[in-house]
């Protein structure tokens, strides 16, 4: 296994360690939120259980978002996680715009939560804590209701989107 070093003295290396944590594999998800009538979402990969009773899931925003204040002042959000062929809706909500949901149909949830349509999953959730994480804000949601569907997920890998697959091992066996 080819590793990176680095003594103190030398610094760290941004770049090189992101590279080492693409090696994990995760989901994609957009999280949506809605509060004071402006609606926000974001791609995010940053998505984790937490606790299962009660029901906690967190995810990280980078603190200098233009979407915190309304993921802030939102009592819920929902945390859409998308299935293998929704690319493009990923990349939409990794952009920039002024209406991110200009021609994309959304449901209503609970406590004005905004779930997309087709997905792998959507979980609705209640803000329940927001915490410093150095560059990011950790968002702890309460989960209050999910939706699955028989969809593969979307999965990002080493900077690319990725399939889930069977491993071979356990298919056979």
């Amino acid at each position: 296994m080819a590793s990176m070093n680095f003594p103190a003295e030398s610094g760290f290396d941004p770049r090189a360690f992101r590279a080492a944590l693409g090696c994990f594999a995760t989901g994609v998800t957009v999280i949506t939120a809605q509060a004071e009538g402006q609606r926000v979402g974001v791609t995010a990969n940053s998505f984790n259980s937490l606790s299962l009773t009660p029901p906690l899931i967190l995810w990280s925003l980078l603190k200098t978002s233009s979407s915190y204040p309304v993921f802030e002042a939102a009592s819920h959000f929902a945390v859409n996680i998308l299935a293998h062929d929704q690319i493009e809706l990923s990349n939409h909500f990794a952009r920039r715009s002024d209406d991110k949901f200009a021609g994309i149909d959304v449901i209503e949830g609970q406590g004005g939560c905004l779930m997309l349509p087709e997905t792998c999953a959507t979980i609705q959730c209640a803000r329940e804590n927001i915490l410093d994480g150095g560059d990011h804000w950790i968002l702890i949601g309460r989960v209050t209701g999910f939706e699955t569907s028989d969809s593969a997920p979307l999965l990002y890998h080493r900077g690319q989107y990725s399939l889930a697959q069977p491993h071979p091992q356990v298919a056979a066996g």
